[in-house]
């Protein structure tokens, strides 16, 4: 499964992280990878395919305020910040919707994710500071339902 926010109408995406509503999202990138190599034997060409390890990982990119928010949350628990908090403590769930009228998808990693890294960067003329955080994580689910 790959997902980016080019496949849903943005007003109807709602985030959760650490148990709380985020609303300054700015954008997010789910992607699912299962490893697969071609296999050789007599001849030149590849006999099959096989698979290997699965992975999943993307990347968040909030507003500033809610990089705060989610940094104070990790230094209240007694981590450094957000980057030393365990991945089962980072649950994230993503609700989204093409248009009001269509059923409510969810993605989810029930394991938690692992933030790799933190950036803080901003460019002169800029009118907000964006924060990306690339994550990743056991395993991600999509269904449809409700939160």
């Amino acid at each position: 499964m790959s997902f980016s926010t080019k496949e849903c109408a943005w007003a109807q995406v709602s985030m959760k992280l650490l148990g709380a509503n985020i609303i300054g999202l700015r954008s997010f990138e789910f992607k699912e990878n299962l490893e697969k190599e071609l296999i050789y034997a007599a001849g030149k060409k590849a006999i099959d395919i096989t698979m290997g390890n699965e992975s999943a990982s993307g990347t968040l990119t909030l507003l500033k305020f809610e990089f705060d928010k989610i940094t104070d949350a990790a230094q209240a628990a007694g981590y450094k910040n957000i980057l030393h908090v365990p991945h089962p403590a980072i649950l994230l769930t993503v609700a989204f919707k093409l248009n009001p009228q269509t059923p409510i998808r969810i993605i989810e990693a029930p394991m938690g994710i692992a933030i790799t890294d933190q950036t803080l960067a901003m460019a002169q003329n800029a009118k907000m500071m964006e924060v990306p955080l690339p994550w990743i994580a056991q395993e991600l689910t999509l269904r449809a339902g409700t939160l």
